[in-house]
């Protein structure tokens, strides 16, 4: 027994060693919960660094960093001001294998194979997606092709807005500082949709592309070759993503992407899958929980228990409000 504990220790460092070796966005997959990394404080220290620097830089994108330091200058942070680094995520609710996208979140899942004496993990970069009028697909597909220094040829919708402008669009784009698809591409099956680099990284954490995933081009460059043809790829809309860690509830809200807001029918639909962990012995704090999708900063929030409720309807509560608020365990 003594020797079979030595060595389950021994591994037990290794993996330790392992994992401290990661690049940044690298995650051993929990084996309880869905929740990866942590949430930290920074200092800038050089002054010429801009908020999407130091987003960069930390493996985040635009409206990450923004959400987090809503009162921080986006150009001029300011040497010694302290900015929340948002690195904690809930994975999203797909099955773990090859890339899952979550585009509520701006956010790419790489569930990378590995072999029997490696440690399962996650990795996860920032992304850029379809602007309005131009959405990312929805839906399952695979990885058709990968094609480094691609030539981008502009599709109509480019040529005919150049054209409104009094413009010529070219017909090809050769590889170079101003080709829009970087210096590398990921073909997908979905017709006319890739994942690739891109020339303007300002533009990752936003809805910027037409319809493609971008990339940071130092992200895509280290999936480029660990990501085969034939690799799933599940593109799924979750504004709301529900975690748990040692048992406690979290929920992260995201605005949805048509901007009307959380409509009646997502907090009902959130309220039945955290009703379904109850068993864990939580009741949970509802009011809260509206408060978060009314106003859906894409924070990670601790859900708090559900406090006594008041026998006395508030007036202001109406329909399904009122029966979740005053509802007992």
């Amino acid at each position: 027994m003594g020797v079979l504990a030595g060595w389950l220790a021994l591994i037990g460092v290794a993996q330790a060693q392992e994992e401290n070796k990661w690049p940044l966005g690298h995650y051993p997959l929990p084996e309880k919960g869905n929740v990866i990394g942590d949430t930290y404080r920074i200092t800038v220290e050089d002054r010429e660094e801009t908020l999407l620097d130091i987003a960069r830089r930390h493996n985040l994108g635009y409206r990450e960093i923004v959400r987090a330091n809503p009162d921080v200058s986006i150009w001029i942070p300011g040497e010694g001001t302290e900015v929340t680094i948002p690195g904690r995520f809930i994975l999203p609710a797909a099955e773990r294998t090859g890339i899952v996208i979550n585009i509520a979140e701006l956010r790419l899942y790489y569930y990378p194979e590995v072999d029997d004496d490696e440690t399962s993990r996650v990795e996860t970069y920032p992304i850029g997606i379809g602007r309005e009028g131009f959405d990312t697909p929805l839906g399952v597909t695979k990885t058709t092709m990968n094609i480094k220094n691609p030539a981008w040829y502009p599709p109509e919708s480019v040529q005919r807005e150049a054209r409104a402008r009094g413009e010529e669009a070219p017909s090809v784009v050769p590889p170079g500082p101003d080709n829009p698809l970087g210096d590398h591409a990921i073909i997908l099956g979905f017709d006319g949709y890739l994942i690739h680099g891109t020339n303007q990284p300002d533009g990752i954490g936003m809805r910027a592309s037409r319809g493609c995933i971008r990339m940071f081009p130092g992200d895509i460059e280290s999936i480029f070759d660990r990501v085969p043809a034939g690799t799933q790829v599940r593109i799924v809309n979750q504004p709301i993503k529900i975690g748990w860690h040692e048992g406690q509830p979290l929920v992260q809200a995201f605005p949805p992407l048509e901007g009307e807001g959380h409509s009646m029918s997502t907090l009902v639909e959130t309220v039945t899958r955290l009703n379904q962990r109850k068993a864990e012995g939580w009741n949970f704090d509802y009011e809260q929980l509206r408060g978060l999708l009314d106003d859906p900063s894409g924070r990670m929030v601790a859900l708090n228990p559900m406090p006594e409720p008041d026998k006395t309807p508030d007036p202001d509560y109406q329909g399904i409000y009122a029966e979740i608020a005053l509802r007992r365990p």
